[in-house]
């Protein structure tokens, strides 16, 4: 009898690109499961990224519905904003959700791909957080204020202060401005930039911190309650579902695409973050 065996060799590669920020090198694709959409009502799997809160929550509460359509929902949790991204690239994942488009335009750009936004699902308002001051008025003539540190969040913080009158940014700069747009500084405030993740890290050692909403939420704050400034619901920074151009029209992804767009899903929102996120559709 003969024998046949058969031996298979897994390759991972970690990738390290807070500090540099360059272009990631191309890793092997491993085979694609759900690029391709179910077909003849076999199971079909969806690798998809997305940072814990809220996005991994609300994948997980669309979870047992996904599966009773075929489509077997396989959730990865990031703390970073940029391995999503470059594992959907390189087709180690199918698809993201943890992003607005400014970011993935930005994102696209800088790093020569193609990533398709698919559906907007929800709005997380941005917010200024503090331990040391309980109003905006009371920051102190030459206080540090954190700021994320990739460029849409940056400017997105930037715009956020000039609104409640802390700064005033160059005309016409808008949501793209920098540090270095600031024209007026009445109180001398400083600017610390930091990875998006580690702000709540840093909140105890700054006067005023400048906080994604999913980070807020990781770290316990509670936009609503403890931000002392915080964007309306007329934000334009709508969280995407983003996939490929080969994958992101596929029967499993257009499946994933209408189940986040649900009535299930937006009462699921409002009910579970009061107004910490709100639903984009």
């Amino acid at each position: 009898m003969k024998k046949l065996v058969v031996s298979v060799l897994s390759t991972v590669l970690a990738f390290s690109l807070a500090a540099c920020g360059s272009k990631p090198e191309a890793t092997p694709a491993p085979a694609e499961g759900g690029a391709q959409g179910s077909q003849g009502g076999q199971e079909v799997t969806l690798n998809i990224g997305a940072t814990p809160v809220p996005h991994a929550e609300i994948l997980k509460y669309i979870q047992p519905k996904l599966k009773d359509q075929g489509v077997n929902l396989e959730i990865k949790e990031f703390t970073d904003y940029v391995q999503p991204n470059v594992q959907v690239n390189e087709k180690q994942l199918d698809a993201n959700f943890f992003q607005h488009k400014p970011y993935l335009e930005q994102f696209n750009k800088d790093q020569g791909m193609d990533l398709q936004p698919v559906v907007a699902v929800h709005i997380e308002p941005f917010g200024g957080y503090s331990k040391k001051i309980k109003k905006i008025e009371e920051l102190a003539d030459g206080a540090t204020i954190a700021l994320p540190n990739d460029p849409t969040n940056n400017g997105r913080a930037l715009a956020l202060l000039e609104k409640n009158g802390v700064i005033k940014l160059k005309e016409g700069v808008g949501i793209s401005g920098t540090v270095k747009d600031i024209v007026e500084n009445k109180k001398n405030l400083k600017f610390k930039e930091v990875e998006a993740a580690m702000l709540p890290r840093v909140l105890e050692e700054v006067d005023l911190a400048l906080i994604n909403t999913n980070y807020a939420l990781e770290a316990k704050l509670v936009p609503t309650t403890d931000a002392l400034i915080l964007e309306d619901k007329e934000s334009p920074y709508a969280n995407y579902l983003v996939a490929r151009p080969d994958n992101k029209d596929s029967e499993a992804m257009q499946k994933l695409a209408k189940e986040l767009n649900s009535p299930e899903v937006k009462q699921f929102i409002e009910e579970k973050y009061k107004g910490a996120i709100v639903p984009a559709f």
